[in-house]
């Protein structure tokens, strides 16, 4: 993880609060098969706050990941632009990248979206975005092709 990549002008102190929201989200996990809680809060783009936690189920392809919680929430109270997601895994000062089906649907709202985890670094975290994480995802721009190709 690279904290070389810009946060989209979220000032340090901005990252730092989003990522204790993640924290405090963390706190609400429900995590009895892992044991490993997960938070999550996404900075939408007019200043609101979605937070999420994983939700697991014994059927473990029905967990839902902190992530994804939190972007379900945003969209279905219409928010659709967003600024940066912070993500916090058990340890505060490890990183705990999004997994992959949650890189795939984050990238669907900006390959820029910045993503907060927590590090032992200076700042106390570090900044990745999700193109970083997830190179050559597959979007938008592509469903627009492939229909253009054929004529639909």
């Amino acid at each position: 993880m690279s904290s070389a990549h810009s946060s989209a002008g979220l000032d340090p102190a901005a990252a730092r609060d989003l990522l204790d929201s993640a924290r405090q989200a963390r706190q609400h996990a429900y995590a009895p098969y892992s044991r490993f809680s997960v938070g999550a809060a996404l900075l939408a783009a007019d200043g609101r706050i979605f937070t999420g936690c994983n939700v697991e189920n014994a059927s473990y392809g029905l967990t839902n990941c902190a992530e994804r919680v939190a972007i379900g929430k945003a969209v279905s109270e219409g928010a659709r632009e967003f600024v940066a997601i912070a993500v916090t895994g058990p340890e505060d000062a490890v990183a705990a990248a999004p997994c992959g089906a949650c890189r795939q649907v984050l990238s669907e709202f900006g390959p820029d979206l910045p993503v907060i985890m927590p590090s032992e670094a200076e700042t106390g975290y570090v900044v990745e975005t999700i193109g970083g994480l997830l190179p050559g995802a597959f979007g938008p721009a592509r469903l627009a092709e492939s229909q253009k190709a054929r004529g639909v």
